[in-house]
């Protein structure tokens, strides 16, 4: 009698085991090594495959978003002052930097002959073979600085002129004053 009788008895069993003729290689230390490094790390791959359409967004990007692909530009236009090219709504780089350099070596001239001082008066800028045209009266108060080089002729005078003018008067328009 058992202890669990409601388990079937064991009865003794035949075992055949098997034997090689050539002799049983032992592991290097190395292969031991080689086999734990890829049994114990688990190789990251992606658990399915992208779409075609995925796969298209990713190296061309989206119209929607970004496209990566180089589409070329239908904004471009050419100055008609200079001839280089520039976006539509942008000013021209070339026109721009010129009028830069001009406007930083009139800022230059300024500075040299008013000094750091602060300006209290409006300060009118003459080139070369240019005269004070108008009344002495209209000069009065104005500090004059005369540049030694001619007037580019890109550069007109009335670039100088101030933009800000008193408000108007009246609101009525007539249509002699439209032209």
């Amino acid at each position: 009698n058992t202890i669990f009788p409601q388990f079937p008895r064991h009865f003794p069993a035949l075992a055949v085991a098997a034997v090689e003729d050539h002799p049983i290689q032992r592991p290097s230390s190395w292969d031991v090594v080689k086999k734990a490094w890829d049994d114990a790390i688990l190789w990251a791959v992606p658990k399915g495959r992208r779409t075609i359409e995925r796969r298209w967004k990713r190296m061309y990007g989206s119209p929607e978003y970004r496209l990566k692909i180089l589409v070329p530009k239908q904004n471009l236009r050419i100055c008609t002052t200079c001839g280089h090219h520039h976006e539509v709504g942008v000013l021209c780089s070339n026109c721009y930097n010129r009028v830069r350099t001009e406007t930083k070596m009139m800022q230059k001239e300024i500075q040299q002959e008013l000094g750091l001082s602060p300006i209290d008066k409006e300060v009118v800028v003459l080139y070369k073979e240019e005269k004070l045209q108008g009344t002495p009266e209209m000069w009065q108060g104005k500090r004059i600085v005369e540049l030694k080089r001619p007037r580019p002729a890109w550069f007109s005078k009335n670039l100088l002129q101030k933009t800000t003018q008193p408000p108007a008067t009246t609101k009525e328009v007539k249509p002699t004053d439209l032209g």
